[in-house]
């Protein structure tokens, strides 16, 4: 069941990066088509898409990385009397 997890997690990195990217450049064509804005306006967007992909990836590394981490770190064993010294 945790691999399953695991591939809801690698499907959200894949659309933290796209949708961002893609919205933004979108935007940015509609913006220039409905009110005329230069070519200067993709360049806005593509920036903007690219940062906020980014960031969305880092994001989710993070997430998917604590993840992982807190499957594969064992609990320690824990102390019973004899094992005092």
């Amino acid at each position: 069941m945790k691999d399953l997890s695991l591939l809801v997690w690698l499907t959200q990195l894949g659309l933290s990066v796209a949708v961002p990217l893609a919205g933004f450049i979108l935007l940015a064509v509609w913006l220039r088509s409905r009110f005329g804005l230069g070519s200067w306006i993709l360049w806005v967007g593509i920036v903007l898409g690219l940062v906020s992909a980014i960031d969305g990836l880092r994001t989710s590394l993070k997430a998917l990385s604590r993840l992982t981490r807190n499957r594969h770190d064992p609990e320690p064993p824990s102390v019973s009397f004899n094992d005092h010294d």
